[in-house]
């Protein structure tokens, strides 16, 4: 935890300067819009909850099989000693920054693996490159299935384009094909060719 702290704090000194110059004053500022008052004045949903109904957002949190190894461990140090304050301030954006790291590691690991083709790795290389919490998710989410379903495509093709090939795989192939789904696409590939005599 020291580890992490000390990072964070290296990070936020040398963003400092950056950042104080890069954003304009507060005499310059622009008068906010009625709506962006309406929606600060609407607060969080977050902020009526009581101690328990906290708890049990994160809870349901830590239920989810897509947290990853940061989520987890922040929601169970909130869990074990977390004030209502922190609960809330986890909720409202800590969770949001947590998960996007835990999507980072879930890409890096994705394109560590020899068998990522070409889209997906272009795909994922755009959501790292763009790094915004929403972008990662949205990969992992529905970029990863779509990228993947490209891949398939190009690997049938190379799997048509061999001369030599049964009619049975031909057939099969060009249904998989014609199907155009990720997941008939994915199926061929990992069981459907192995099914058929050739």
């Amino acid at each position: 935890m020291r580890l992490t702290r000390a990072t964070l704090a290296v990070a936020a000194g040398a963003l400092a300067p950056a950042l104080l110059l890069s954003t304009p004053s507060l005499a310059g500022a622009a008068t906010p819009s009625p709506a962006a008052v309406a929606a600060a004045d609407a607060g969080s949903p977050y902020d009526e909850m009581d101690a328990d109904d906290l708890r049990i957002a994160i809870l349901r949190i830590l239920a989810d099989p897509d947290s990853g190894k940061r989520v987890t461990r922040e929601a169970n140090e909130l869990l074990d000693d977390g004030t209502v304050e922190e609960m809330r301030a986890w909720l409202e954006t800590g969770y949001r920054l947590a998960q996007a790291e835990d999507d980072s590691v879930a890409i890096a690991r994705i394109l560590a693996d020899p068998d990522s083709g070409k889209a997906v790795i272009r795909e994922a290389n755009r959501a790292l490159d763009d790094g915004s919490p929403e972008v990662l998710r949205e990969f992992l989410e529905t970029g990863l299935r779509l990228a993947q379903a490209e891949d398939d495509r190009v690997a049938i093709a190379r799997i048509l384009a061999d001369p030599n090939i049964s009619d049975a795989l031909r057939a099969a192939a060009n249904a998989a094909l014609d199907d155009n789904t990720p997941e008939a696409l994915r199926y061929f590939l990992e069981v459907g060719q192995y099914e058929i005599d050739s």
